[in-house]
């Protein structure tokens, strides 16, 4: 997935830029990077992030960097930040997304001008340096900016640290969040909000879909409006968003809760405790337990002193030894015992059915699943959430290709309680080795979430490119959210992506 910041300041804002981008560490993979501006030009540091901790990494060079301005990321798989020199003057350039049509833009690209690109591991292109190209070639930084929006097949969010101030611009459908903090003498554009308040920022507001602002030391200037279509990623709140973290002005953790409240008003299973597989299964636990009225307790353990994510290697048997080094059962809380774990989701469930094994050989009575989600029947087309190197890596498709061959038809599996997608359910049920499996709806999970089907990308569950779509009707409203809350469903925030557009430089 990847995650970014930037921080401008009267002042230095080497500071807040490590600890910003430091609390992105969550989204990483394999690489970090840092760049500030100052009068000499531009400083800049790329580490491998993969086995290691970010801080640990960047903790020497932030004594090397000075400067007012600066971007950091957290990235999939490529190197950044950029230092890119153009007609434009030299920039550094940050993104996150993905780019599925690289190739294609490429052959543009080489075909209007002779250029090159650096080739990365395997003959892939460095989608980071595919999009400076794209913007290197209109009259301005805006202009490059649109190119790429309306270029990209996929999404691209991105930070430019320019001559001029900080670029900020979200991806076209808003799959992934923007958000602008401020502070006395300070600015700041992070992924996740989780970010600012502990460096002393507050939310200023959520960038809209395809807008795009430039932060200098004097304020905030919308240089281009937002969109009207917007399609933000449904697992922020699922799976991959930090707990302290809120989109669209929805809270992670909140959101968790409801969802797992959500599954455990539609069951009737009986158990002695209720867990999550940790971490981001636990949110949903404790929305199940207190709706169940069941006890929350932990069957086991993460150790995360030493041990780095579990997706971070991209080996499959590293990512399984590394996985199953961090959970270190509790036998006292297993043996003889019915349990039931909320998970965010089932993806290849390779790690999954490792863990059941063990919980039995443990001494587990009954092991029960609840994912928080539906099953994930289509491949993601829009952002790097997954490793997976293909569909049919999923623990649905897996299941699916056993019920039904080469062809079957997804549609009809996706759908919640047909004949089909019981007998799925049933072959993943088996597969891990479950006493029962039952999936979170579609329908309660977008409730739960709060936002309107349509503001949401739902596609590696139902196959829906939501841009499409219309609700007929009004979503419900959830249960539980404050007054406030409830009034951002039925009318926009004024300092959110519908409020009126700001044109003019805020001085602070």
């Amino acid at each position: 997935m990847g995650g970014l910041f930037a921080a401008v300041s009267h002042d230095d804002c080497v500071q807040d830029l490590f600890y910003g981008t430091d609390y992105h560490s969550h989204l990483g993979t394999r690489r970090g990077g840092l760049a500030v501006a100052n009068t000499t030009g531009y400083t800049r540091f790329i580490h491998n992030i993969s086995n290691a901790q970010f801080r640990s990494k960047f903790e020497d060079d932030i004594g090397r960097m000075r400067g007012n301005r600066g971007i950091g990321v957290i990235s999939d798989y490529e190197d950044q930040p950029l230092i890119i020199g153009s007609h434009l003057g030299v920039y550094a350039i940050v993104t996150v997304g993905l780019v599925r049509n690289t190739h294609e833009l490429a052959r543009q690209a080489l075909g209007q001008r002779r250029l090159h690109f650096s080739e990365m591991s395997g003959g892939e292109i460095n989608p980071t340096e595919l999009i400076a190209t794209l913007i290197n070639q209109e009259s301005s930084f805006v202009d490059g900016i649109r190119r790429v929006q309306e270029s990209v097949d996929g999404s691209c969010s991105l930070l430019l640290l320019t001559h001029e101030g900080v670029y900020a611009a979200r991806d076209k459908y808003g799959r992934t969040p923007l958000v602008l903090g401020r502070k006395p003498r300070a600015y700041a554009v992070t992924l996740e909000t989780c970010a600012l308040p502990n460096l002393g920022y507050e939310v200023d507001r959520f960038l809209g879909p395809g807008e795009i602002v430039r932060v200098t030391e004097d304020g905030i200037e919308q240089k281009h409006a937002p969109g009207s279509r917007m399609q933000i990623c449904t697992f922020l709140w699922v799976y991959y968003g930090y707990p302290a973290s809120s989109y669209e002005n929805i809270n992670v953790e909140a959101a968790r809760n409801r969802c797992g409240a959500a599954l455990a008003r539609k069951d009737n299973v009986e158990v002695d405790l209720v867990a999550g597989i940790p971490d981001s299964g636990t949110g949903h636990a404790i929305g199940y337990a207190n709706q169940a009225g069941v006890p929350l307790q932990r069957p086991f353990v993460k150790y995360t002193p030493t041990w780095p994510r579990s997706f971070m290697p991209q080996d499959q048997s590293m990512r399984n030894l590394v996985a199953g080094m961090k959970l270190i059962p509790i036998r006292d809380l297993i043996q003889g015992r019915r349990l039931l774990f909320c998970e965010d989701s089932i993806v290849r469930g390779t790690q999954l059915r490792k863990t059941i094994r063990e919980l039995f050989e443990y001494g587990a009575k009954e092991i029960h699943m609840r994912p928080a989600c539906p099953p994930l029947v289509y491949g993601c087309k829009f952002l790097n959430f997954s490793r997976s190197k293909s569909e049919l890596d999923l623990a649905a498709r897996k299941a699916i290709k056993e019920l039904d061959g080469r062809s079957p038809c997804l549609s009809e599996y996706a759908e919640c309680g047909s004949g089909k997608y019981c007998a799925m359910v049933e072959r993943i049920r088996e597969q891990l080795g479950l006493t029962s499996l039952k999936y979170q709806t579609l329908e309660d999970m977008v409730a739960a979430i709060g936002l309107p089907m349509e503001k949401l990308c739902t596609y590696c569950w139902n196959g829906v490119d939501n841009r499409e779509f219309r609700l007929e009707q009004e979503p419900k409203i959830p249960a539980g959210l404050s007054r406030t809350a409830r009034n951002r469903l039925i009318m926009p925030p004024l300092r959110g992506p519908g409020r009126p557009p700001r044109l003019k430089k805020e001085p602070l």
